[in-house]
């Protein structure tokens, strides 16, 4: 016959005993619990009645613990060691250890792999490990923390932040930049298309360009490649603005003009909401965070800067110009 397990004490109770027992005393027990001495008193006389033991003896206000008492203490401080070690372990698993990242191939290949080094040596305490597939995680079936999406950003039910704003516009290698000056003259050079040839035409349109001919050079499935390609000087390519961030950056790409379409859709950081304040998880979307305003921010000196030496070049050749025409005017003359 089972015999029916024996009700727990409540914690406040164990928690008073301890103390008590360690000070030797329900005052000291008292302020260190924040709690008054009758309160400690009255639950070690609880603790006592429901284990038909006395683990205390009080005589002439001093107070005695009694050897079961004593044997009690060591089982009571036993159990509060577990939970603290259990409770620390189980933190520390909140702020390092493994943490699995789902992202896009694209986004895999021309943003995150560059940056892992640096995530490593700032955070490494974390074991980050990165899934590239081109499906959207499920969070409830598949064993993923956190993820990277391109998308619009519509998705109610995780906890979303917007990594970066993106633009589509042109790049290419500083070698095929040198030989293009006006936008109708990305026509002399192969295309890169991505999908098919509409982000060409409408480029061009923004342009200026009217009725042109964007129907020729290869099509990419893959982003990458596309970017991939143009770095190699394979033709110019459009690309969208964080997966080109890298490569413009450390000079492997340029882009010839300034010229940029608005993209609806950008990349976000997304995780199941219950998870979102899980100190690994901030760390990651904060670091993500900062490289994305980084790259902003040197992008944007890029631009300037470009845009400084293509007003000095133009003014370099207007300069030239003039000096061409001015003896043939004074020949007319």
């Amino acid at each position: 016959m089972k015999t029916m397990p024996r009700r727990l004490p409540q914690l406040n109770a164990l928690k008073a005993f301890e103390a008590a027992a360690r000070h030797v005393s329900f005052t000291h027990a008292a302020e260190e619990l924040c709690v008054t001495q009758g309160a400690v008193s009255h639950q070690v006389k609880a603790l006592e009645s429901q284990l038909g033991i006395k683990l205390f003896n009080r005589e002439r206000q001093r107070l005695i613990i009694t050897d079961a008492g004593r044997e009690y203490l060591a089982v009571v401080r036993d159990a509060f060691d577990r939970i603290a070690m259990g409770t620390e372990r189980l933190v520390q698993r909140q702020s390092s250890g493994a943490l699995t990242v789902s992202t896009s191939p694209d986004f895999a290949a021309k943003w995150l792999v560059h940056r892992l080094g640096r995530f490593a040596e700032a955070h490494p305490a974390i074991d980050l490990r990165v899934s590239a597939t081109m499906h959207h995680v499920d969070f409830t079936r598949e064993d993923v923390d956190i993820a990277v999406r391109h998308g619009d950003g519509h998705w109610p039910a995780l906890h979303v932040t917007r990594l970066c704003t993106e633009h589509l516009f042109a790049v290419c290698s500083p070698r095929l930049a040198s030989s293009v000056h006006q936008p109708s003259e990305v026509l002399k050079l192969p295309l890169l298309h991505l999908d098919d040839r509409t982000a060409w035409t409408a480029w061009l349109e923004a342009a200026g360009v009217a009725n042109a001919d964007a129907i020729h050079g290869p099509i990419l499935n893959r982003a990458s490649m596309l970017i991939d390609a143009a770095v190699d000087g394979q033709g110019i390519a459009l690309a969208r603005t964080a997966l080109a961030a890298w490569d413009l950056i450390n000079k492997r790409l340029v882009r010839p003009f300034s010229i940029a379409l608005p993209l609806s859709k950008s990349y976000w950081i997304v995780c199941p909401k219950a998870t979102a304040g899980l100190p690994k998880l901030v760390t990651f979307r904060d670091w993500l965070l900062a490289q994305a305003r980084d790259d902003t921010r040197q992008l944007e000196a890029l631009v300037e800067s470009t845009g400084r030496v293509r007003g000095a070049r133009q003014r370099q050749n207007a300069g030239q110009m003039r000096r061409i025409a001015a003896p043939a005017r004074r020949k007319r003359q």
